[in-house]
């Protein structure tokens, strides 16, 4: 029994960590100007965590892979809505936005909830890949729908400030 709670303990805590330092990063960085390399740096540096799927434990069936991908998709639906630009001083900034936390603090619920109940069901690391597929799954179409927003924003900013009447 006493393993079975550190099996929960353990990774929520890193997981509190994570969403802290989350939260902390995208706090931060609504102070700097965004660019594209910033937006999409974060999906690329996090595809590096599909080398634990080489250890075959922690690869979930077809079905839990879908799974994941598909709540994941659904998580990226609210932070593509809450997402949001805006042009000062002639460079492009990430609006704060307080859902962010409440979603982050969402997922860790979430988390914990699946891993109590679907820990029974499934081994650690196999969990332990559904919730980076979910995370994956969450994360890149968020920051492709930024990209492309940023994208226009900058051409459509780039053409105010080059108009001359």
């Amino acid at each position: 029994m006493e393993n079975n709670w550190l099996l929960i303990a353990v990774p929520t805590l890193m997981a509190v960590a994570m969403g802290s330092a989350a939260l902390v990063i995208r706090m931060k960085a609504s102070k700097r100007p965004t660019s594209a390399k910033r937006i999409m740096v974060p999906p690329l540096a996090m595809s590096t965590g599909f080398l634990m799927f080489l250890y075959e434990p922690t690869r979930p069936s077809a079905f839990h892979v879908g799974e994941a991908l598909i709540v994941g998709a659904l998580f990226s639906i609210v932070l593509i809505w809450t997402s949001k630009f805006e042009v000062r001083d002639g460079a492009i900034y990430l609006k704060r936005s307080k859902a962010f936390a409440y979603l982050l603090i969402g997922l860790l619920v979430l988390r914990v909830a699946f891993r109590i109940v679907m820990g029974q069901e499934l081994n650690p690391e196999e969990l332990s890949g559904m919730f980076f597929l979910l995370a994956y799954g969450m994360l890149l179409p968020w920051r492709v729908a930024m990209l492309v927003r940023y994208v226009k924003l900058k051409r459509d900013s780039d053409k105010v400030a080059t108009y001359k009447p």
